[in-house]
């Protein structure tokens, strides 16, 4: 019996959720093969948040409570794993939440907003239209939202619509365990940490930070360092795999 402290319980409730909500159609197939790839990376890094990985964090809180027009999108994996972590991170940051999807219909769009509901959030809905520069249903979103945004959360992400964002102008921060991913790469900000780890610690850090350390944080921004940390924190882990 694994016990509830221990991580790979969380893991096995993780997958649980995700099972329960790809039967209901709110997690594509494609969904759970992608979590599964994360899972993989989080091994790598002892399922734990790194320091740089906090780091990060605090300057994502940072960059969203500066931010004139900040937004959370939402996909089927972030509200099957982390509605109510979604829901607290919109209440300290003021963020706007919206759902944006990769494989749309108009019935997924609706069940993954009332699970949001459920949750707490004030989901931003109403007319979508073919707004970003994409050739999928990631382009489809509100023009008062997304569109409009200077600074854009996106956990579990997919390139393209990263760098589509990025080409817009707006600052994208990224939740992604894999940091050699092309959105961990693309992405202004990139944590590298398990989204039900993260999105507690910024969320913390939106009530925590002083307005002098959220312009430091800011300032001193170097993704690319963030990235190399997280890879050189893998590569000692394995290296010292079968001590």
């Amino acid at each position: 019996m694994i016990p509830p402290s221990h991580p790979r319980y969380r893991s096995l409730i993780t997958r649980e959720r995700l099972a329960r909500c790809a039967q209901k159609g709110i997690v594509t197939p494609e969904g759970l093969a992608a979590h599964g790839r994360g899972e993989a990376f989080d091994y790598l890094i002892g399922e734990r948040t790194t320091d740089s990985a906090c780091i990060a964090e605090r300057t994502a809180a940072a960059l969203l409570k500066s931010a004139r027009h900040p937004v959370i999108s939402v996909n089927g994996n972030t509200a099957a794993l982390a509605a109510s972590e979604i829901s607290s991170l919109q209440k300290a940051s003021g963020a706007l939440v919206e759902v944006n999807l990769f494989h749309r219909t108009e019935k997924r769009v609706q069940q993954i907003e009332h699970l949001l509901c459920e949750a707490g959030a004030d989901v931003f809905s109403g007319e979508s239209e073919r707004l970003l520069p994409l050739h999928h249903d990631r382009a489809w979103c509100r023009r008062g939202g997304i569109f409009s945004a200077d600074v854009v959360l996106v956990p579990l992400e997919d390139g393209d619509r990263c760098e589509a964002l990025v080409g817009m102008g707006k600052t994208v921060v990224a939740i992604d365990l894999n940091p050699l991913s092309r959105t961990a790469r693309t992405a202004s900000l990139t944590i590298v940490d398990e989204l039900t780890r993260a999105l507690p610690q910024i969320t913390h850090a939106c009530y925590g930070l002083s307005k002098n350390e959220g312009i430091d944080l800011i300032a001193s921004l170097d993704n690319h360092y963030l990235l190399t940390d997280a890879i050189r924190e893998m590569t000692m882990r394995l290296s010292h795999a079968l001590d």
